[in-house]
């Protein structure tokens, strides 16, 4: 998978186009540079500039509000508590 293409699909998994387009645009510009770039020193400051916009794109993506792995332990102890008590009870 090409830079470009990994770049678009985390700026679409974080949904961060709605809040920062103009950041979001230009890393999309930026790895299809690092993608384009034949000389050693363009790619490392592509690579470099892109890293630190990511990482400010990473700090603005909006929180969701997914379950986290405690909730999904809950869940599963749940799911076995049930089970248990339909085997137990009946």
């Amino acid at each position: 998978m090409a830079t470009a293409d990994a770049i678009r699909a985390e700026i679409q998994q974080l949904n961060v186009s709605p809040v920062a387009p103009g950041l979001a645009a230009v890393a999309e510009a930026l790895a299809e540079a690092l993608d384009e770039a034949e000389a050693p020193a363009a790619k490392a400051v592509c690579a470099r500039e892109l890293s630190a916009l990511m990482v400010r794109l990473r700090g603005l993506a909006p929180v969701e509000s997914k379950g986290d792995a405690v909730d999904d332990i809950a869940e599963q102890r749940a799911k076995r508590r049930a089970a248990t008590q339909q085997i137990v009870g009946g």
